[in-house]
């Protein structure tokens, strides 16, 4: 018989906080690739919707096309200002979550930190307990030895 398991292996502590932050991380990324997406989904709608209010305008009566093209003019500055600022607010919603995540990570990192020296700390009291054990066993086994051959 096989003494394998078919359970998988427990991963330790270190490899789950490397998962999480590594998570985290991947997260950010997709989100800013998100919004960067959207807010170019944006400035599109918006340069289409400004050509087809200029292709309109050049159609009609040359009294009217300045009229037209004056809408057209400020429907395009404010079709940029609308890109413009959907860009900055994407550029800082994707500051934001950056910071967010790579601040989650340092906490988990101290956190893992903190946990390691706690279990370190524990396991060389262990050690130093068992030594001591040990050594008072030893001590008494020798004394013994000396006790039995000492009476013969």
């Amino acid at each position: 018989m096989s003494n394998n398991t078919n359970t998988p292996d427990e991963k330790g502590f270190f490899e789950k906080v490397k998962e999480t932050i590594e998570n985290l991380w991947d997260g950010t990324k997709d989100e800013a690739e998100e919004i960067k997406d959207k807010a170019a989904d944006a400035i599109d709608n918006v340069k289409q919707k400004v050509t087809a209010k200029k292709a309109t305008a050049t159609h009609k009566a040359s009294a009217a096309k300045t009229i037209v093209a004056k809408k057209a003019s400020d429907t395009a500055a404010k079709a940029k200002t609308v890109a413009t600022n959907v860009k900055a607010k994407a550029g800082t919603k994707a500051k934001e979550v950056t910071a967010t995540a790579k601040k989650e990570a340092t906490d988990v990192k101290a956190r893992a930190t903190t946990k390691a020296k706690a279990v370190t700390a524990k396991a060389k009291d262990a050690v130093a307990s068992t030594k001591k054990t040990a050594a008072a066993k030893t001590t008494a086994a020798k004394a013994g030895a000396k006790k039995v051959a000492a009476a013969k």
